[in-house]
């Protein structure tokens, strides 16, 4: 077949549809894909066209097979200089068709190209007052070809020209850290403008800027005054550029908005009168800040209708939307009087019927607004964003379910990757952790959406970002959440529990929080192939490394000081959730020997040999001294807990075979004596499985993902969660909310483990960096019949698809152009090698009989045969010796290599229940041969 023409080009990790307008560099590396080619296709060379205006096309021949962010080849763009791009690639002799073509505009790109300055209302607009709207105008002639607005704010804001609203980004300017680094927005306002007087306006609010942030209730964290840059500049036919730039001549007035704020919600007085208007005061703002997005903005990225509107057991009126989600509320109400008000609360959950806001602690979470008449108006607080699913609203004498719509926002990030299996509760709750990643997208990967906090902590996103990257193109905006990163990070290397750091401590280093700054960075290498990005990163990644060694000492063992630990552990009480089982120090000292690994790895990646050296020695001395201290010779770990199982064994800090081997032992041990149910908090919870697998207990991986009783991932699924909470127990099973203090139902990372669900069960993994390589691996399983995974690589889609039936397995797997893929296939003893397309295999069902229980068996081989178990424990209850399978499994720790047969005698000694014997008959039936 003749060359396809390559397709989806792109700049830097800019996901923009159309024209990609405001690129923050002059140099912007290109990516894109080829749709289709021959089975023998290689990618020989490509040619990258220029087209500036008026001149001629300039055309650059690369002899090369990369495709994916390939360096700018030629001059750099100018600011402002918009160029149309093209590219075709060659096999051999052969050259495909070009591209169609992609234009790409440099935007801003130094503090000289900006004439305006910051401008802030003088006589209004303090905290607490109206939200405050600043305006300019200028006049323009006709014939204007072109227009951009170029702008950022101190605050959120709305901006509109001549009456109309500019763009559709929600939260402008967004959160990054804002004395570092103040990202501005470009848009095209070219079918805006007019002949005549432009009015262009702004509605000004407090956003991060200067509303509440954190848990202490503070505002104003980066200052007490809110103001507004803009830049407007409309170019007509003849090539004069007319400029609108904010100055000392622009204006201030009141809006009807009363009060604004992310964590208490909005309040509109839709009877306040604008007011004349007044003056504003120029701000001596540094313009050296100024950087371009790196990602999408926050926009709407859904609607979704009231399910059910009921009444309360207090009659209050309640609002179902049928989803945890994140956004605010639009509603249409008629016939009030100039007075009335209707209040809008939201909350995540019900309690007894109520809304259930005691996890919001002191975040108001409501909105509010003064009518102005009867006449039917539609209300909306684009001020701020809520947690919820809930809403109770009151101030509307007949709330009709069509009247209502919750609007769901989040940074709009392109969805890159799905899952599918023949367990709907297993594929509810991979929903759950893709609605869990858009409600705490918003600008900055959250911990949560809806109470008062809402931060970027390190250690959330550190775990949850292989998930992140296969779920959503996550590239563009984690690349600038780690700019943020290595601006806030100390000198001394200390990285901030939170980033955009808002806490502000002395010196703050944590394992695995911390180590966001070198796992994040690996993992987007990983899974895109940026080594500019790890070459950016490289001095932040050291810093924190040699942070964390020179916290270790001489001995290389990181103990003592402030841990987070294994955070919520769910044995840790909920008034205590730094008392988890895993021992901290070895939680600190694995991740000093994980974190020097990634930073050898990078070095030598970009070319540093001698660094790489220096650091590849220290994670071996590290692993040694963790070895020496941590671990016996018999594979036993401190603290004796899972999480620390499955760090030495993911991590390699076990020396030995041997001790691999019993390490692995203990931790599926472990995993039986706790009735099959997760035991660690955040740190270890994305290991387990991978850990239980790899060690050669793939089953037990499975019995632990599937598991429904409390604590496990299903447990929230069958309590009607739709996003992943944050502690396995946020609610109880009666209905309850954890009475800890700090329970929130939107926590992405607990949902860490879809990764493996991505990569295990479904079986699609990335090998070489960016999927340049696809490692087919899946684990089949009797507890499924079917499993499937997509992922729109770099190279294009990806996809891996299962299904097994009458003992044999069906394996389907497509590669995208660009790629190849490692497959394992039942029954081969090698991995096979394939080519891009898609291919089939049918073989025998590795999973398909069921061994039978051993006449001989253990205690731990019972536990082992499903069935057996279940039938067992089942009696258990009935007949009242245990009050569920957890209680028989932890009853049972010290008697796993006993016969089976005694099992009864080791959970319930002779004579100590009377139901024990009927127990033992049921034992007895069922190990019949």
């Amino acid at each position: 077949m003749p060359l396809s023409a390559p397709v989806n080009l792109r700049f830097e990790h800019r996901t923009d549809t159309g024209p990609v307008l405001g690129i923050g560099t002059g140099t912007p590396r290109l990516s894109w894909q080829v749709p289709s080619a021959d089975a023998d296709y290689t990618q020989s060379a490509y040619e990258i066209e220029i087209v500036r205006p008026d001149a001629s096309p300039e055309v650059h021949t690369v002899e090369s097979n990369e495709q994916v962010l390939v360096p700018w080849p030629g001059t750099p763009l100018a600011a402002r200089e918009s160029v149309g791009i093209r590219v075709r690639v060659r096999d051999g002799d052969d050259w495909s068709e070009w591209s169609t073509p992609a234009v790409v505009e440099a935007g801003l790109l130094s503090p000289d190209d900006w004439t305006a300055g910051f401008v802030s209302p003088r006589e209004i607009g303090e905290h607490g007052s109206p939200a405050p709207v600043l305006s300019g105008v200028v006049e323009l002639p006709s014939g204007v070809v072109s227009a951009r607005l170029y702008a950022t704010a101190h605050g959120v804001y709305i901006p509109s020209l001549n009456g109309r609203r500019v763009g559709d980004e929600q939260l402008a300017p967004g959160w990054t850290a804002y004395q570092q680094r103040l990202r501005y927005q470009t848009y095209d306002v070219t079918e805006l403008v007019q002949a005549g007087e432009n009015r262009l306006e702004f509605l000004v609010g407090n956003g991060w800027y200067r509303g509440r942030l954190g848990f202490h209730g503070k505002h104003g964290l980066y200052g007490e005054r809110i103001g507004v840059l803009a830049q407007l500049e409309a170019t007509t036919a003849d090539g004069v550029v007319h400029v609108l730039a904010s100055d000392g001549s622009w204006t201030a007035r009141e809006s009807t908005i009363f009060a604004d704020d992310l964590y208490d919600g909005q309040r509109t007085d839709l009877r306040h009168k604008p007011g004349p208007a007044t003056a504003v005061d120029i701000l001596d703002a540094d313009l050296g800040v100024l950087v371009a997005p790196d990602g999408p903005p926050v926009r709407v990225t859904d609607r979704l209708p009231a399910v059910e509107v009921t009444k309360s057991p207090t009659g209050k009126t309640l609002v179902d939307f049928g989803q945890n989600l994140v956004g605010r509320i639009k509603l249409r109400v008629r016939g009030g009087a100039s007075g009335d008000e209707v209040v809008l609360r939201h909350a995540e959950v019900l309690e007894n019927g109520e809304l259930g806001v005691r996890p919001l602690r002191t975040a108001k979470a409501t909105d509010s607004y003064v009518l102005a008449g009867p006449e039917e108006v539609t209300l909306e607080s684009e001020l701020t964003f809520h947690g919820f699913r809930y809403a109770e609203v009151t101030g509307v004498a007949e709330l009709r379910p069509e009247d209502i719509e919750a609007v769901v926002i989040g940074s709009d990030l392109r969805r890159t990757g799905w899952f599918e299996s023949s367990d709907a509760l297993l594929d509810r709750f991979h929903e759950n952790v893709v609605w869990g990643m858009r409600g705490n997208f918003v600008d900055v990967p959250t911990d949560c959406p809806q109470r008062d906090e809402r931060l970027g902590w390190t250690g959330d996103i550190q775990v949850f970002s292989p998930t992140a990257s296969f779920l959503f193109d996550s590239a563009g905006f984690l690349t600038n959440w780690l700019a943020d990163l290595a601006a806030e990070q100390q000198k001394d290397g200390s990285v901030p529990f939170v980033v955009p750091d808002v806490l502000r401590q002395t010196g703050p280093a944590t394992a695995a929080w911390g180590d966001a700054a070198s796992i994040v960075p690996w993992v987007l290498y990983e899974r895109t192939g940026d080594l500019g990005l790890l070459a950016r990163q490289l001095p932040s990644m050291r810093a924190w490394v040699d942070k964390m060694a020179q916290l270790a000492g001489d001995d290389l063992l990181w103990a003592g000081g402030f841990q987070f630990g294994d955070w919520l552990d769910p044995t840790a009480p909920p008034e205590n959730p730094f008392r988890a089982k895993a021992d901290p120090d070895v939680i600190a000292t694995a991740h000093l020997a994980r974190s020097a690994e990634i930073v050898a790895k990078a070095a030598e990646l970009v070319g540093d040999a001698e660094l790489a050296r220096e650091y590849a020695d220290l994670a071996a001395r590290v692993r040694r001294a963790f070895a020496a201290e941590y671990a016996t010779e018999g594979g036993r770990v401190l603290s004796d807990a899972a999480t620390t199982y499955a760090l030495a064994l993911q991590w390699a800090l076990l020396p030995t075979e041997d001790q691999r081997r019993r390490a692995g032992e203990r931790l599926a041990d472990l995993v039986r004596t706790s009735g099959f149910r997760i035991s660690t908090g955040f740190v270890g919870t994305p290991l387990m499985t991978d850990a239980l697998a790899d060690s050669g207990h793939p089953a037990l991986a499975y019995r632990l993902l599937l598991q429904t009783g409390c604590p496990s991932w299903l447990y929230a699924v069958t309590m009607g969660a739709t996003t992943v909470w944050e502690r396995w127990d946020s609610m109880l099973p009666d209905g309850s909310i954890n009475p800890g203090q700090m329970t929130s139902f939107n926590h992405y990372a607990l949902g860490a483990v879809a990764d493996w669900m991505h990569r295990r069960v479904a079986g699609l993994a990335p090998g070489d960096a960016g999927y340049r390589t696809i490692v087919v691996r899946p684990l089949f399983t009797q507890r499924l019949t079917s499993a499937s995974a997509k992922h729109l690589t770099p190279y294009g889609e990806a996809a891996v698809s299962w299904s097994r039936s009458n003992g044999q397995v069906r394996l389907t797997v497509t590669v995208p152009v660009g790629s190849h893929a490692q497959v394992e296939v039942p029954g081969q003893s090698t991995p096979l090698e394939v080519g891009h397309g898609t291919h089939e295999w049918t073989a025998d069902d590795p999973s398909a009989d069921t061994p039978r229980l051993p006449a001989d068996a253990t205690i731990r081989q019972l536990m082992d045969h499903e069935a057996t178990w279940d039938a067992i424990s089942t009696a258990a209850r009935e007949t009242e010796v245990v009050s569920d399978d957890a209680e028989l499994a932890a009853r049972l720790e010290r008697s796993l290599d006993l016969p089976a047969n005694q099992l009864v005698e080791a959970i319930s000694p002779r004579g100590f229940s009377p139901s024990a014997e009927a127990l033992q008959a049921t034992l007895d039936k069922l190990l019949e041969p």
